[in-house]
């Protein structure tokens, strides 16, 4: 049987979400990240693109940097920053719903994902796979305590309370490539 869990307010999770969540909430952190996707950057640049000055740009760089979204490189008096994306990717984790399943010492990680959701399972090159959850089809992965497995779900088995992230692989752009296309020289 699982039950729903919620958010603990005491939770040290739910604190990192609420400060990433605050930390979006800014347009001027907003573009900061984005211009930041573009490679690192001193801070005292970043203010310039963004046409603020220096002293605001680190307000809310230190509040970026709190919300683990920026990484700061001292050296001297420069700091440079840099992008750390797999924080907002790990903060889209809080919308998955939480469940809570008892298992045997032994069990697979199959047996116990489908105590809490209807999957379809194919064989697919030798291999069973999880191809459905829930109805929705697609590849799935999974993290058992924040790691990442190289098992099946039909052979990795609990021998210790968990915590396991089912993961859909979702497209998620990593790089946007704007192509312009020219006409081709005529000359000869």
């Amino acid at each position: 049987m699982s039950m729903p869990d919620n958010n603990d307010i005491e939770d040290p999770e739910h604190l990192d979400r609420l400060k990433l969540f605050s930390a979006l909430g800014s347009e001027t952190r907003l573009r900061m990240l984005e211009k930041l996707t573009e490679g690192e950057m001193h801070i005292s640049e970043l203010a310039r693109e963004l046409q603020i000055s220096v002293p605001v740009a680190a307000k809310h760089a230190n509040i970026l940097e709190a919300a683990a979204l920026i990484q700061r490189k001292v050296y001297g008096k420069t700091h440079v920053l840099k992008l750390n994306n797999r924080n907002l990717f790990n903060a889209l984790d809080m919308f998955a719903p939480s469940k809570t399943v008892e298992v045997e010492k032994g069990a697979t990680l199959l047996e116990a994902i489908k105590k809490v959701a209807v999957v379809e399972v194919r064989n697919i090159r030798g291999q069973e796979n999880v191809v459905s959850t829930n109805g929705e089809e697609g590849f799935f992965v999974y993290e058992v305590n924040g790691e990442f497995s190289d098992k099946t779900v039909n052979n990795f088995t609990f021998d210790k309370n968990s915590t396991v992230m089912w993961k859909k692989l979702e497209p998620v752009s990593i790089l946007k490539v704007k192509v312009r296309v020219r006409d081709k020289d005529t000359r000869n």
